[in-house]
């Protein structure tokens, strides 16, 4: 009789030790992807410090988006002041390769809210988004004024919030200017690849696009025109209003779309 209960007390003590065990392992589990939580976080908000970048890849349907926002003044190849708000085209046009290159990249949101700046600058960027395989979507939000047109159109499909703005105007120099023809010329020159790549990528037509920019009785100190909201959608500039929502289940559509294609 003795020797039973020693049994059955220490088949209950090894179920115990047992349960413990496994309740030890599996605290240690959490601890661990609490950890590994935690890690990603802090590296996605130095991303984002950093680059105004991150990867989207919790969602529903298993996609990875990469958001790239483009903010400030575009830099160009001089440096702005270390006050200004800045969007560096030699930060963005390697990361526009990577994700061309990469198979784990579905897609890619842009968000806008920039001043202009940098003419070259502006224009390889554009040229390289409207240049990339990925679904892209591009969201004008605060503001796409200036080279920041040919950004906010370089995608495959563009958003403008209802109180987004667009300022159309034609190219500028500060500084001192040399007054020849040459001088004119190039303007010129450089205002027709700005209208081209413009007109290519959305709706406006190319007299419709220098009327606004040459229009006086808008701007009170300046030439052009201030587009808000839906007048962008009027004018063929931009494809629709919407938000974020619109915005990121668009793309998400894009990116089954372009998958159900390769099969």
């Amino acid at each position: 009789m003795g020797n039973k209960d020693n049994n059955k007390n220490s088949g209950q003590h090894n179920k115990e030790n047992k349960q413990n065990k496994n309740n030890g392992g599996t605290n240690e589990e959490k601890r661990e992807e609490q950890a590994k939580q935690r890690d990603k976080e802090k590296h996605q908000d130095e991303r984002i410090g950093e680059t105004g970048q991150i990867t989207l890849d919790e969602n529903e349907a298993h996609h990875k988006i990469h958001l790239i926002s483009i903010i400030g003044e575009i830099e160009g190849h001089d440096n702005l002041s270390s006050t200004s708000k800045t969007t560096k085209y030699e930060h963005i046009l390697p990361q526009l390769a990577a994700i061309e290159d990469s198979k784990d990249i579905d897609g890619v949101l842009i968000l806008l809210n920039t001043m202009g700046g940098d003419v070259e600058a502006g224009l390889a960027i554009a040229e390289m988004i409207a240049s990339l395989s990925k679904p892209t979507v591009s969201l004008v939000l605060g503001g796409s004024h200036s080279i920041g047109v040919p950004i906010a159109v370089s995608t495959d499909y563009s958003y403008i919030v209802p109180t987004g703005t667009m300022v159309i105007h034609p190219v500028r120099l500060n500084g001192m200017v040399i007054g020849v023809q040459q001088t004119f010329d190039y303007f010129r020159q450089i205002q027709n690849r700005i209208t081209g790549f413009v007109c290519t990528h959305c709706k406006i037509s190319k007299s419709r696009l220098e009327e606004l920019m040459m229009e006086t009785g808008v701007l009170t100190k300046d030439v052009g025109t201030i587009l808000v909201g839906s007048e962008a959608v009027e004018e063929g500039i931009i494809c629709q209003v919407g938000g974020i929502q619109d915005a990121v289940a668009k793309l998400h559509d894009m990116v089954d779309k372009k998958i159900a294609d390769t099969k």
